[in-house]
């Protein structure tokens, strides 16, 4: 599976943008996909992800009621709506996807996504 984000690009605070993540390859494992980040000097950092029927969806507390995840199963394309964009909100946007299903719910952590994209730079100004 490979894995293309983007969407990226340079924007003033209060702004949006959204971020797509196309899925090529063996395609059919997927089941969660999700979008990390990394901010400059600072941790990769769980944002938001969503289950393979798109029903169920986990956000970081930071950008609920901000971002949106969705994806589109038939075009194997996942997306993140960020709107109210903050300086605090730049960072590279990493796209993970992961064949495994958990019953405690939609994982958080890297090691829980087998395959990554290589991430698209949001630059949010103030």
């Amino acid at each position: 599976v490979q894995l293309q984000a983007s969407g990226g690009g340079l924007l003033q605070s209060g702004g949006s943008l959204r971020l797509s993540c196309a899925a090529s390859g063996r395609t059919g494992g997927i089941h969660y996909m999700a979008w990390f980040r990394r901010a400059p000097g600072k941790e990769r950092e769980f944002v938001a992800a969503i289950s393979r029927s798109g029903d169920s969806t986990s956000y970081v507390d930071s950008v609920k009621g901000r971002f949106t995840i969705s994806r589109d199963n038939p075009k194997n394309t996942m997306y993140l709506q960020m709107d109210s964009l903050k300086p605090e909100d730049t960072a590279v946007y990493y796209c993970a996807a992961g064949t495994s299903y958990y019953p405690t719910g939609i994982p958080r952590i890297p090691t829980r996504y087998r395959y990554w994209g290589q991430g698209t730079l949001v630059t949010v100004s103030s």
